[in-house]
């Protein structure tokens, strides 16, 4: 091909001009879209009218708990303070969208204070936006057949984002999570064992994790 007609073929293809980094992000997003349609779900942990998921990722990894003094004497381990560390997959591809952990919200919203001990914290494995939440309402797990099967695992929870955060390259994915769902919990309870002051245990746990955003 000569050289001008290498240029015209550039300019009339403006896709092969955008820089390879662009290209990759969009493919990356493409290949991770969803079609999301979460379960029918108690009113207590449904999300307002006007939000819509967009994102679902199955988790697998741990809650950690700590023993502690207890208010009646005696010790417990903690149940409200749970701190997970999981990763998120998406669908049964086994391709990793989201790590779950707890950290300082650094982005808090208008009027919120962040929590000195830390917020349950997503992040995306694609462009690290992240997104804090709050615990808003929970469902005992084996309370609701169709999103909280299995009784004597974690409850299932409604959350709402407390903090978003867009990632250093201008990342988004996470950056207009309004609520999360926990849901379809598997284990991860705390120990009912007898337990010594600073004693920590790490319990595995599976979820579905449902992201939603403003409808638009």
């Amino acid at each position: 091909m000569s050289k001008k007609r290498s240029v015209i073929a550039s300019k009339m293809n403006p896709v092969r001009n955008l820089p390879a980094v662009v290209l990759a992000a969009a493919s990356m997003m493409a290949a991770w879209a969803q079609k999301v349609t979460p379960p029918p779900t108690p009113a207590a942990i449904t999300p307002p009218a006007g939000n819509k998921a967009f994102l679902v990722g199955h988790a697998i990894g741990t809650q950690g708990y700590i023993c502690l003094p207890a208010s009646a004497g005696g010790t417990s381990w903690t149940v409200n303070n749970s701190r997970p560390e999981a990763t998120l997959f998406k669908d049964q591809s086994g391709r990793q969208i989201l790590t779950h952990f707890t950290s300082i919200n650094t982005s808090p919203e208008s009027g919120v204070t962040a929590s000195p001990s830390g917020n349950p914290t997503w992040q995306s494995s694609s462009d690290t936006s992240k997104v804090w939440g709050k615990v808003g309402n929970s469902i005992v797990a084996g309370s609701d057949a169709k999103s909280c099967p299995n009784q004597g695992a974690i409850p299932c929870l409604l959350l709402e984002a407390i903090g978003n955060e867009k990632g250093p390259s201008g990342g988004h994915l996470l950056a207009e999570v309004t609520f999360i769902q926990r849901l379809n919990t598997k284990e991860g309870a705390a120990p009912t064992s007898a337990c010594t002051v600073g004693q920590t245990q790490l319990v595995p746990y599976t979820a579905d994790y449902y992201f939603y955003k403003k409808k638009k």
